[in-house]
């Protein structure tokens, strides 16, 4: 399929331009310029998304599932425009955007199924009881409805499985919500063509236009404008802990207060336990420094910081850990502003006397190169800010004492997106007495495995305490993300004929 850039906003239906432009800045070729989007444009989507939802929140399960199925199939119709768009843009190679690729339109389709099932509707029924003593109970109905417009922030490191129709989008709607996208100002150009995909999607099903609309910008008003517009109820971010609380902030101060189901950032401690250490600590550490730079370590869900004891098994790790990252070399980051703040963390690093420094590399321009450092479990609890989130292949290994030594660690962790226990059989134990502890601080816990895969499925959590998530009841990705945008609503003595089709 031939496409191209329309360089506008999608909104309702139409394409939108204006009087200013911004350029994507790509890591080869030329750039490509973009209508800057206004708050009036905001206010016009939110509109819509308003009005489309009265008749798209009242849709059949089947029909949203049409419409989810189509829009992947119409993604996968542009792929050969897509891949080579966010390429472009993005830097990553072929092969990982053709997987993120499959895996936006997988999940999809994933959701598709899901809520055709109907199980996520939680549908219940407490029948009238006219007899009951003292007093009668009436007939009492719940369901679970879709909350209303929804807005969607595109993610810098994932082009399309956490931005335009990606996981947030793709619960809104099969939730039955609007969506109106924030686009990503890294990757506009793929949010372009993959907006052109839902559109053709929109048409084809015969939806209300309001239901999709995506504003494309360079500047922080939009996202202010979005989420502090009254007609959206609930926002859907994955992004920094800086961004994502500001936004976290309006949302908090708005008149009608509304859910902000933020995502913002992990280090996902890993635990290397003593009898794993002994008998392939090595082995560990080599896949541990593979995990660590996959990507450039450009995933939320990254091993930053590794926990093991001090002693030669210890050392062992660390000695494959540093062996294998100093055979990586520079790869590419997402934007320059990703690549300066890998830089500025890795400054933060490097001027610390508690900080022993195992591997250090120059960085320059768009490109970054593994950074390793070791510290005491004891000075690491001293200073909270070693352990926040260095977006890059940057990793900590912080050496404790003992077992006891490893818990009071653990204790001492914020929220996280994932906890990760290396182990072999002579660990139970100790892995039973850190587990209660772990599973309080992230949504995933995982036994010996690397936490940069995150598998789109029913029992998925993508997410936890503060400050890895703003909702620690909530996932971004797996069928359980739909949640976010549903609320209960009881039905008491209601006609049957008047009750929604799913009560019925």
């Amino acid at each position: 399929m031939s496409v191209e850039l329309k360089g506008k906003h999608l909104i309702a239906g139409d394409w939108v331009g204006g009087e200013e432009s911004f350029a994507n800045v790509p890591f080869d070729g030329a750039p490509d310029r973009f209508a800057e989007g206004t708050p009036e444009q905001v206010a016009l989507a939110c509109e819509a998304a308003e009005e489309a939802f009265w008749s798209y929140g009242y849709t059949t399960r089947a029909e949203r599932a049409a419409f989810l199925r189509e829009i992947a199939d119409q993604i996968e119709a542009r792929a050969d425009a897509i891949t080579p768009m966010a390429m472009k843009e993005s830097g990553l190679p072929e092969a990982r955007l053709q997987g993120e690729r499959g895996r936006t339109t997988g999940q999809l389709r994933l959701f598709a199924d899901h809520i055709e099932k109907g199980d996520y509707l939680d549908r219940r029924h407490d029948m009238a009881l006219p007899d009951r003593q003292p007093l009668p109970r009436p007939d009492i109905r719940l369901i679970q409805r879709p909350i209303g417009p929804v807005a969607v922030f595109g993610a810098s490191n994932f082009p399309l499985a956490f931005s335009t129709a990606g996981g947030d989008t793709a619960s809104a709607l099969a939730a039955g919500c609007p969506v109106v996208v924030k686009g990503h100002p890294a990757h506009p150009g793929t949010t372009d063509i993959v907006a052109q995909a839902i559109d053709a999607a929109i048409r084809k099903c015969g939806i209300h236009p309001g239901v999709f609309s995506v504003i494309q910008g360079s500047g922080h008003q939009l996202g202010a404008a979005l989420v502090q517009h009254p007609l959206i109820k609930a926002v859907g971010f994955t992004g920094s802990l800086r961004g994502g609380k500001a936004l976290f902030d309006l949302c908090m101060a708005r008149p009608e207060p509304i859910p902000f189901y933020g995502e913002l950032g992990s280090v996902n401690p890993m635990f290397v336990l003593p009898e794993a250490a002994k008998a392939r600590g090595a082995a560990i550490g080599e896949g541990w420094a593979g995990s660590l730079t996959m990507g450039a370590g450009q995933f939320c869900t990254n091993p930053g910081i590794a926990v093991v004891r001090k002693g030669a098994d210890g050392d062992a790790f660390v000695a494959a850990a540093t062996d294998a990252l100093t055979k990586v070399g520079a790869q590419k980051m997402l934007t320059d502003g990703i690549a300066a703040a890998y830089r500025d963390g890795v400054d933060r690093f490097d001027g610390r006397n508690a900080v022993t420094p195992l591997l250090q590399n120059d960085n320059e321009g768009r490109t970054a190169r593994p950074a390793l450092y070791e510290i005491d479990a004891e000075a690491f609890l001293a200073d909270h800010t070693v352990g926040e989130e260095v977006f890059g292949p940057l990793g900590v290994v912080v050496r404790v004492e003992d077992t006891a030594a490893m818990e009071t660690l653990a204790k001492g962790f914020e929220g996280q997106l994932t906890a990760t226990l290396q182990m072999d059989e002579g660990d139970m134990d100790t892995a039973a007495r850190l587990l209660p502890i772990l599973e309080r601080k992230a949504g995933r816990v995982l036994a010996n495995g690397f936490p940069t895969g995150v598998e789109v499925s029913e029992a998925m959590v993508h997410g936890g305490p503060y400050p890895a998530s703003t909702n620690f009841g909530a996932t971004s990705v797996g069928t359980m993300a739909i949640r976010r945008f549903l609320r209960p609503v009881s039905y008491q003595n209601m006609p049957v004929g008047l009750l929604p089709e799913d009560l019925q």
